[in-house]
């Protein structure tokens, strides 16, 4: 990390991608998730999209990198797109090991050969405890079902998170953060907007999907996308992708605080070994090896 608060950006667009799947139980009856994921986007996007603007950050058009953005909107919608199918065929246990545990992997590796990154080991052994910890934690005793497409789906969805964090991190270089949100997100509404065609939308217009849909659109996706892009700017892709891993241990403690989960003792141990991945990608190597002493000493 060349900058600790960009730790604190990272984990805080965790924590709120973590109330995502909380904020969708409290949709209505018959929501669709694809529709959710679109209207989450062109919600999120319009915000930044007028955030930007009214800074005058869009800048001209012949300064963007036209290539690198459209890859970068690519990467964001295969990722909604990966990630919902493969729950669906695998479950939602399998799909979130591979998918989420799958995403440090690729950021490491995209990181070293397309910036020159070397994570190190700290990296490594924090990846190791927060992959082991969301493992523990999607799986809770549940029936496991392995689906090849499924399985190859989830590892899209980790690979192009870790792709849109790759490319982002190169636009920011040229570009104000806002914007590059603001036309990335934008991008990948219209993208996914495709998917609408046949669907139900009477649902949309109830109060609850609003609130729902306004709840995602400008918390999860407009105000932590906002961190996301300050935290990229100021960390390697590998760290930036590890510290994402606070989102699962968010949706296993908000699923026991509001909508009254159990917290198993095999839960537990994933959301405290997330917890130990994350404090030391989190903390100073010099603080750690102070409490390591006193707890030895």
């Amino acid at each position: 990390m060349k900058n600790n608060s960009g730790t604190f950006y990272i984990l805080g667009a965790a924590l709120l991608w973590g109330t995502t799947g909380t904020a969708q139980s409290f949709a209505p009856v018959g929501f669709d998730s694809t529709v959710i994921g679109f209207l989450r986007l062109a919600v999120g996007g319009f915000v930044l999209l007028a955030l930007a603007y009214s800074r005058a950050e869009l800048g001209r058009l012949s300064d963007w990198r036209f290539g690198s953005t459209l890859l970068a909107a690519l990467f964001m919608a295969s990722y909604q797109v990966c990630f919902f199918v493969a729950v669906s065929k695998t479950g939602v246990a399998v799909g979130t090991i591979v998918g989420i545990g799958s995403a440090p992997i690729a950021g490491g590796l995209l990181g070293y050969l397309f910036r020159g990154e070397r994570p190190g080991r700290r990296w490594l052994v924090a990846t190791l405890l927060a992959i082991s910890g969301c493992s523990l934690l999607s799986l809770g005793g549940t029936a496991l079902n392995v689906d090849p497409l499924g399985i190859l789906l989830a590892v899209g969805a980790g690979a192009s998170y870790a792709g849109y964090a790759l490319v982002i991190k190169g636009l920011l270089e040229k570009q104000a953060p806002n914007a590059v949100m603001a036309v990335v997100v934008c991008l990948g509404a219209v993208l996914l907007a495709p998917l609408l065609i046949g669907k139900d939308l009477s649902w949309v217009a109830q109060p609850r999907a609003v609130l729902v849909i306004l709840h995602l659109g400008l918390a999860t996706m407009a105000l932590s996308y906002w961190l996301f892009v300050r935290g990229l700017q100021q960390a390697q892709v590998a760290s930036v992708v590890t510290l994402s891993l606070a989102e699962p241990m968010t949706a296993g403690l908000l699923g026991v605080l509001l909508l009254g989960e159990q917290l198993t003792p095999q839960a537990f141990s994933g959301i405290s070994l997330i917890f130990a991945g994350l404090l030391l990608l989190i903390l100073p190597a010099d603080r750690l090896l102070r409490r390591f002493s006193r707890s030895t000493g």
